[in-house]
């Protein structure tokens, strides 16, 4: 089910079985709650299918650790959480969809059946990494699983709401990306300047909903 292994002198990895599945992440996050209650944990880096967690060396070890973590019991009601659900208002005009075009050619699917695609559904937060706030979401519809770019781009505005492979996710910040981007939302979904900066967090549901350009232009005006 679950396999621990050291990870240099001070942290251990738990893989769980490798691959994108609900259950499982829900598994990896349930886990994450039940280690961090620990005195001796320092931080934890959860992802779709396993969990690193490091620790104080001086107050336990590798060996200690692993036989408590073996020990715990994740129980139905770990595992069924209810989650936060967010709306995300997404502008997929072409001006900000800039594959849009390209990527309704490449699924042989018009432009509106793939945004009626990207909202028809509500979307787990698997795990966050890469950039501060980045949401890793899924599983996208069947329909609308594509390939990264050939050439990632050396920008991606911030905002950016694209896909690849099976997940969505939304670019918090300015930066390289070579996810298809198929539109942008207002809503800021990372602040640095706040303590409690990150909008979404792992566990978390997000649930798409189009708007058109006038309506993104207030919510930037207004600050969203």
């Amino acid at each position: 089910m679950m396999d621990i292994i050291e990870y240099g002198d001070s942290a251990l990895l738990i893989n769980f079985e490798q691959k994108i599945d609900l259950e499982i992440n829900k598994l990896v996050n349930a886990y994450f709650k039940a280690i961090n209650k620990l005195d001796y944990i320092l931080y934890q880096i959860p992802a779709y299918c396993s969990l690193t967690v490091r620790y104080d060396k001086s107050k336990t070890s590798y060996h200690d650790l692993k036989s408590k973590i073996e020990e715990i019991e994740i129980d139905q009601l770990n595992l069924n959480e209810k989650s936060n659900l967010i709306e995300i208002p997404v502008c997929y005009d072409l001006s900000f969809g800039v594959d849009l075009e390209s990527l309704s050619n490449e699924l042989g699917l018009s432009i509106n059946e793939l945004v009626k695609l990207h909202t028809s559904q509500e979307y787990y937060v698997f795990m966050m990494g890469f950039l501060p706030g980045f949401p890793y979401l899924g599983k996208l519809p069947e329909k609308l699983k594509c390939k990264r770019k050939d050439t990632p781009r050396k920008r991606v505005d911030k905002g950016s709401v694209a896909i690849a492979g099976s997940q969505t996710g939304i670019y918090p910040i300015n930066a390289p990306g070579g996810w298809q981007i198929i539109g942008r939302t207002p809503i800021e979904i990372f602040d640095a300047s706040k303590e409690e900066g990150i909008l979404l967090n792992m566990g978390d549901k997000v649930k798409f909903k189009s708007i058109g350009q006038e309506e993104y232009k207030e919510l930037v005006q207004h600050g969203s």
